[in-house]
């Protein structure tokens, strides 16, 4: 087969070598080796004639995009969610949409852990205070935190990864529910077993509230001023699944007020942006979208998106395929 008869794919942003190999082995590769992102006009731009595209949870896959694209077979997200892709207009072009569920499900879990832990017991105020020359030595009650035994975590959207974070509140001697959100299980998985409550029970009796749903017009700013003032005043917010859940503004609101007493952040509604009022705050833990930020994670994350575009191109079907429905 010639250069000019394999598929063309674009690759919207840096990823290792190894992982791009397969990829251009088979295939006419247009990569984008930065690591900031394209313009949406760009990325408009290099669609056309394309066969495939590679793409990241900030490339916007909207109609103005796909209609440049009118070749494209298959849009691989290296992500969970694929709020940032019109699915149902990709579907009706006949596009195939894949994701990288599961992969990322453990570094995900594990810094929601050390978002919890360091909002918790004030980690980030400590090494501030320490760098600043500010520390004069042991006090009894210098920067108390708050202990995690015999609190109840609340776990908002009992998938992959919420069900990833329930299992190790054990350890902490933490007892778990989650929302009233629809039960996901997966194939070989066991089903969540957890008391099940109200989104209003939860945000009433937990001690922490763990983010973990797609975003969706359901759950856009599930995390309001309405919502805010039902949790306990002693309670900590950690949202590591999209900035959009949270209504950054009425969180900063809910913190001035003294309604909870912190949160731990890893998205924001405007990446890369950070609303001012959470940076300022000494009871925030702000991380920069590191959820699944491991070498191994984001290896196997490139690696399963190349080959869903492979076997799409091949006319075969795609490993993980996003239903309509997501």
């Amino acid at each position: 087969m010639t250069l000019e008869e394999k598929p063309r794919v674009l690759v919207t942003r840096r990823m290792p070598s190894a992982v791009l190999s397969p990829l251009y082995r088979a295939c006419e590769v247009d990569f984008h080796d930065h690591s900031q992102a394209l313009t949406h006009t760009a990325l408009c731009d290099r669609l056309v004639e394309k066969d495939g595209l590679i793409c990241m949870f900030n490339d916007r896959i909207d109609e103005a995009a796909l209609s440049v694209a009118s070749g494209l077979k298959v849009i691989a997200a290296v992500a969970v969610g694929v709020d940032n892709i019109d699915v149902p207009a990709a579907k009706a072009r006949g596009i195939i949409v894949t994701n990288t569920p599961d992969i990322l499900t453990r570094a995900t879990a594990e810094l929601t852990w050390g978002l919890l832990l360091a909002v918790t017991r004030r980690v980030g105020e400590g090494d501030r205070v320490l760098r600043d020359g500010g520390w004069t030595g042991w006090t009894f009650d210098f920067l108390l935190g708050t202990e995690l035994h015999g609190k109840q975590l609340g776990i908002i959207g009992a998938g992959r990864i919420g069900q990833a974070v329930a299992a190790v509140a054990p350890a902490f001697g933490m007892r778990v529910v989650c929302a009233a959100w629809p039960r996901q299980t997966q194939r070989n998985k066991k089903p969540f077993e957890c008391p099940v409550l109200s989104l209003d029970e939860l945000l009433l009796t937990s001690d922490i509230v763990s983010l973990h749903v797609p975003l969706t017009a359901e759950t856009h700013h599930l995390i309001n001023r309405r919502t805010l003032v039902r949790m306990k005043r002693s309670a900590f917010l950690i949202n590591t699944s999209r900035g959009g859940v949270v209504d950054d503004v009425a969180l900063a609101w809910a913190l001035d007020q003294r309604l909870i007493a912190g949160a731990g952040l890893d998205v924001f509604e405007d990446e890369p942006n950070v609303n001012r009022e959470l940076a300022k705050k000494e009871n925030v833990c702000l991380t920069p979208h590191l959820g699944s930020a491991t070498r191994e994670t984001r290896t196997a994350m490139g690696e399963l998106a190349v080959r869903n575009v492979l076997e799409v191109l091949a006319g075969r079907s795609p490993v993980t395929p996003v239903s309509l429905n997501v």
